[in-house]
């Protein structure tokens, strides 16, 4: 039998405020922020949060959302904002046409996250201005091939999306790219900033130093495939023994969420370069 339960907390940090919501089935939970700072919305939640997120989504003080990446957990509630508040939501251009569709994705992520319904969107421009300060928007693909990160100029706050969400990553969705990941997090580390805001992990104080965390695993990760593979092991020899636990939600998702896919994004490439 499938137990859903839901849950909502709100706080603010440093001017931020959010809206962290919960999913739970059965032995599987899974989480997700939305931030509001000098009246900007970073993404807008899942559908099936409607109910908890629409108090927070009407009456919080903000005149532009911005939304990180097409994926339901972030733009599930952008209808609500647009069916009562006439603001422009933005995304990167190459998702515009796909959020004024019906989105399709499995099952199971609909049972956490609900049916995302079709929504306007503008897209985004290289920087975005907002009532105090300057913010520029970087195109950060692997987790998604839209995913943006946010970086407000004069404060040095981070918002990240989806691409920090912890240090060590064991699994990823299976059109996820570790070494897409790994230039991604490297560009980032290029500009300023200290305090990093994940829609996952929430409000990170040294973020850089957990960016920087997440690189050198990942570039770890990246050599030991590379090494054993070179040792003449095969994709499933490198996984069994570099990932030793089974996570549930590999199950749940029939494989779309699994630690073999870390393994054989970074063979792709490595495919690809030859």
């Amino acid at each position: 039998m499938l137990m859903i339960k839901r849950s909502i907390e709100f706080g603010n940090v440093n001017g931020v405020t959010f809206a962290n919501g919960k999913v739970s089935l059965n032995k599987v939970s899974m989480n997700v922020y939305c931030f509001v700072v000098d009246g900007l919305l970073i993404d807008t939640g899942p559908r099936s949060l409607a109910k908890q997120l629409t108090p927070f989504l009407l009456e919080s003080d903000y005149e532009q959302v911005i939304i990180t990446h097409h994926h339901e957990d972030h733009t599930g509630c952008a209808s609500i904002i647009e069916q009562h508040r006439s603001i422009p939501i933005f995304i990167n251009k190459m998702s515009v046409e796909e959020c004024e569709k019906h989105a399709h994705y499995p099952l199971y992520r609909k049972l956490f996250w609900g049916k995302r319904k079709p929504f306007h969107a503008v897209s985004l421009d290289s920087t975005v201005t907002s009532r105090t300060g300057t913010w520029d928007v970087i195109e950060t693909p692997g987790h998604a091939e839209d995913h943006v990160v946010l970086l407000n100029r004069s404060s040095g706050q981070l918002f990240t999306g989806d691409l920090f969400v912890q240090p060590k990553t064991k699994l990823i969705l299976r059109n996820e790219s570790i070494p897409t990941i790994i230039r991604s997090i490297e560009k980032v580390l290029t500009y300023d900033f200290d305090e990093m805001y994940c829609c996952h992990a929430g409000f990170v104080s040294n973020g850089r130093k957990m960016l920087e965390r997440k690189r050198e695993y990942l570039l770890d990760l990246q050599h030991q495939v590379l090494r054993l593979f070179s040792d003449g092991q095969n994709p499933q020899q490198i996984h069994d023994e570099l990932f030793k636990r089974k996570y549930p939600i590999t199950k749940l998702s029939f494989g779309e969420w699994d630690s073999m896919h870390m393994v054989t994004s970074i063979l792709s490439e490595m495919a690809v370069k030859k």
